[in-house]
């Protein structure tokens, strides 16, 4: 696709189906013309975004957000101010009351670190970490306290099937100067258990590298995880439990903890090819559609003791993707986003966004939408590439924006039509963490700079029609 189309106009489909991930429908009303673009955007989703008198979240007529939570501006119960840059989010519930599991992507220049708490640090020399807030069923905040610091730059991560969190550090910082222990795993976090997240323990066996996301198949256990790394470009993985293990709470610990634990399981990137011939650039496929078949490469040391682990394979033997992010799991596979691609950073071609689905039963990977390159990222009512995603209840599915110019949460239809959910009235930071509720009645999402966690309610149903 040509670099005069806009990938924020040009959200290109293909028939996804299932369950409703939305980039089904017409490519002429999705990715067609100015005028096109334009008529889908108001006649999908719930009308345009009105301006915020308070400048911070434009969001459609009907719809309301509260503030609860605000970097250095409100509270944890242990006194601290709530950290810097909340990212990847999960929502979970008990009772009437709801619980956000929120990512702190803290590098080190941040304003307000993750406050090392005895027990629940794992290198005092790291800022970030998870905070969890607690609120009623309306969304009103009741408190917020850390269940896991000393980690380093936590971006993403996703929820398993037996309700916790795997939060992603997004590094491959070895123990020096300041850090005392290596960094680039990922860690299990209990939204509700305070004792389970005592003495935090690294999912070695998942790997050390710039870990993005995850997405759990809930019927074999097996994670597979998105890289975000350059220089070579990441890498797909999955990783594969031993005979007998069970998914549960605590359970993933445990296999950490156990003789031969860090290397447990099998740890495998993605090698894709059509018709035969080995692809080693996702950026290669530009058709919505393109589907490729999947084997798996051992990863020779997981732990990158001497290499990292993108840098242990040639080319030839696995498939390469830039900027790969957001991960879900649904419809019996795993979706997983690559936000874009330039052939600057050693991609083969160039883009703004993919989304691909991954299906365990066939072993192939497809290509569901591709965003064209955006000549104009400042022009609003134009849409990035995608990052984080969640999936609404009320049909399709919920994008964060992450490119340059103006943000927004953007919606996809089941119908295939993108519309503005939000925009970012304060700043250009990107928008993180989109997760609703489990009744659907509110969506929570943030704003990463300075870190604003919102609570979204307005008339959802009445989006479902369109």
């Amino acid at each position: 696709m040509g670099s005069s189309l806009s990938r924020r106009d040009l959200l290109r489909t293909s028939a996804a189906g299932g369950i409703g991930i939305a980039f089904a429908g017409s490519v002429e009303a999705v990715a067609g013309s100015t005028a096109a673009a334009e008529v889908a955007r108001h006649s999908a989703g719930y009308g345009p975004v009105i301006a915020d008198p308070n400048k911070l979240l434009a969001l459609p007529k009907g719809f309301t957000y509260k503030v609860v939570a605000q970097a250095g501006v409100t509270r944890l119960e242990s006194g601290e101010p709530t950290p810097s840059d909340a990212d990847g989010t999960a929502s979970f519930h008990r009772g009437d009351q709801i619980v956000l599991v929120n990512n702190h992507e803290i590098g080190g220049d941040e304003p307000y670190a993750v406050p090392a708490l005895p027990g629940l640090t794992y290198d005092p020399g790291a800022g970030g970490g998870t905070t969890n807030i607690v609120l009623d069923r309306d969304g009103d905040r009741i408190r917020e306290y850390v269940s896991l610091a000393g980690t380093h730059n936590n971006c993403a991560g996703g929820r398993t099937p037996w309700n916790t969190w795997l939060t992603c550090e997004e590094t491959e910082q070895r123990a020096t100067g300041k850090f005392t222990r290596d960094h680039g795993y990922v860690f299990e976090v209990d939204a509700f258990d305070r004792r389970a997240n005592q003495d935090p323990v690294p999912l070695k066996f998942l790997g050390r590298y710039s870990h993005e996301a995850v997405a759990v198949d809930p019927h074999t256990s097996a994670i597979y995880l998105t890289e975000d790394a350059s220089g070579p470009n990441g890498l797909y993985y999955r990783w594969t439990p031993p005979r007998h293990f069970h998914g549960r709470k605590g359970a993933l610990r445990e296999l950490a903890l156990s003789e031969g634990g860090d290397t447990a399981g099998k740890l495998q990137a993605l090698r894709a090819s059509s018709g035969g011939a080995h692809v080693p650039d996702l950026s290669l496929a530009t058709t919505p559609g393109t589907r490729y078949k999947v084997a798996w490469v051992d990863v020779p040391d997981r732990d990158a003791k001497t290499t990292s682990v993108r840098k242990q394979f040639t080319d030839d033997q696995i498939t390469r993707s830039r900027k790969l992010e957001g991960a879900w799991w649904g419809d019996g596979g795993a979706y997983f986003v690559a936000s874009y691609a330039r052939t600057s950073d050693g991609s083969a071609r160039e883009h703004d966004g993919q989304v691909w689905f991954y299906d365990p039963r066939h072993e192939t990977i497809t290509l569901k939408a591709i965003f064209g390159v955006n000549p104009n990222p400042d022009v609003d009512g134009a849409f990035d590439g995608p990052d984080n995603i969640t999936v609404s209840p009320y049909g399709g599915v919920i994008l964060a924006e992450d490119g340059e110019g103006v943000s927004h949460l953007v919606g996809v239809t089941d119908r295939g039509t993108a519309y503005p959910l939000a925009r970012n009235d304060l700043n250009t930071s990107e928008f993180t963490g989109p997760t609703f509720s489990h009744d659907g009645r509110i969506l929570f999402a943030n704003i990463q700079t300075p870190g604003h966690v919102f609570a979204i309610t307005g008339p959802w149903r009445s989006g479902r029609r369109h």
